[in-house]
């Protein structure tokens, strides 16, 4: 997220107001519900995520240890079990 000065964007007006509450700081103006993402939306990080685990549950269901997909995928067992039996 990158910060933008309020006196370019926003009208004197307003920017003497939001001076009444703050100064010199920063605030933070959350996106509108309709307009809010998930987590990983944007990067497409969480279709990643989701693609590389499929892989893991299908190379666990064709005989691949758990020991071998955690180093593999430098993940602790914990995490590959975690992964397989989600679904």
């Amino acid at each position: 997220m990158k910060y933008i000065n309020a006196n370019t964007i926003l009208p004197d007006a307003l920017i003497e107001e939001l001076q009444e509450y703050v100064q010199a700081g920063y605030i933070y103006i959350p996106a509108k519900d309709e307009q809010h993402k998930s987590w990983g939306e944007l990067s497409g990080y969480r279709k990643e995520l989701y693609e590389r685990n499929e892989i893991i549950i299908k190379k666990y269901k064709n005989g691949v240890s758990i020991e071998e997909l955690a180093e593999e995928y430098y993940l602790s067992v914990y995490a590959i079990r975690k992964i397989i039996y989600q679904k």
